[in-house]
């Protein structure tokens, strides 16, 4: 693999250390998108929101949780709980 340069190295850095902040607000959009969400495309958003919350570093035993309630307003609460620690 080709190493980077200084300035491709600054670009991946400024990714990563924003990254937290662009998973919350892509969460805070998929709460809405999960309100409105039925079937399968409600399934397929809380794959993804669990990874995401994966990745933030919420415990398992509460994504489980979240996901069997399905309930939108619990996930809208941990959202903005998350945002406090941001």
């Amino acid at each position: 693999m080709a190493e980077l340069s200084r300035y491709q190295q600054s670009i991946v850095k400024r990714y990563y250390e924003n990254l937290d902040t662009k998973l919350l607000q892509r969460l805070g959009e998929q709460v809405t998108d999960l309100y409105l969400a039925e079937g399968k495309k409600r399934e397929k958003l809380w794959t993804s929101i669990g990874g995401a919350l994966e990745k933030l570093g919420v415990p398992t035993s509460r994504i489980d949780h979240l996901r069997t309630t399905d309930d939108a307003r619990k996930l809208a609460d941990l959202v903005n709980e998350l945002h406090g620690k941001a």
